[in-house]
């Protein structure tokens, strides 16, 4: 059910797509979606495949939809020799506005680092595309107690050097691993602790006034039926949403969890 929530007036819900769907079936999800959004009080972004955001963004404008087109990676060079890489400059050619950087699957599966992400980061925002910075711990680290120094080596290893108006344009998203495509996910007051720890985090790098106006976004296992208990806590102020965000009825599902939008 809906409920009240109170602090980010507009939350921030982002589909994830990884590795599915073409350009055109990527304009038929649109089609399907935009005119659902007509009263929509959450703001709604997704990270398509690099081959379909052109055609992707185009169709947003054509459909005159407030869908935010973004990417899921990207090279911090500006161009070179780095073959099967892409640049922000293109991710902004092709109608990209924002990019996910950090992803568990990116720092686990393809082994960046926090500092190779710095410097995606901070080339990033040179762009003109604003980051999605994921930060998050494994299972086995959750159990080992070791949850507020992994965020806490992540969050400032990934950010650093930033200033404070650079940090005004970061949104966080927050996703433990062992949540990610497994089916299970964090309790709502799991969930709601580790944001506003990192919310502290940000406070004590760059002041309450940055951290305060920071979007958090959760990921991991975002469901219809846990949208809801998610949204409603205090320091969560958005949704990073997977498998549940390739069918637009699904993800329209989980936008209509916000209060104020009709059910």
């Amino acid at each position: 059910m809906p409920r009240t929530t109170k602090k980010i007036a507009r939350p921030l819900v982002t589909g994830n797509w990884k590795m599915y769907k073409t350009g055109e079936e990527a304009c038929q999800f649109l089609e399907t979606l935009a005119p659902l959004l007509e009263e929509s009080q959450v703001d709604v972004s997704l990270a398509v495949p690099y081959t379909a955001i052109s055609l992707a963004a185009q169709k947003v404008a054509e459909l005159n939809a407030s869908i935010a087109i973004g990417a899921q990676n990207m090279n911090d060079a500006s161009e070179g020799a780095f073959t099967g890489e892409v640049a922000a400059r293109m991710l902004k050619s092709a109608g990209a506005t924002f990019v996910i950087l950090g992803h568990s699957e990116r720092r686990h599966i393809f082994h960046e680092t926090s500092d190779f992400i710095n410097k995606k980061v901070k080339k990033a925002l040179q762009e003109g595309l604003q980051p999605i910075l994921c930060i998050g711990e494994t299972g086995e680290e959750r159990e080992n107690g070791e949850t507020e120094e992994i965020l806490k080596t992540q969050l400032h290893e990934s950010l650093q050097d930033l200033s404070k108006e650079e940090m005004k344009q970061i949104i966080l998203a927050y996703e433990p691993v062992w949540a990610i495509g497994t089916g299970e996910v964090a309790t709502p007051e799991m969930a709601e602790e580790a944001h506003l720890l990192c919310r502290e985090l940000v406070a004590s790098g760059w002041g309450k006034r940055v951290a305060k106006a920071l979007l958090i976004q959760y990921g991991g296992s975002v469901k219809p039926e846990n949208a809801a208990d998610l949204l409603v806590q205090e320091n969560i102020n958005g949704l990073l949403v997977g498998g549940a965000s390739l069918q637009p009825e699904t993800f329209y599902e989980i936008l209509q969890q916000y209060e104020g939008i009709t059910v």
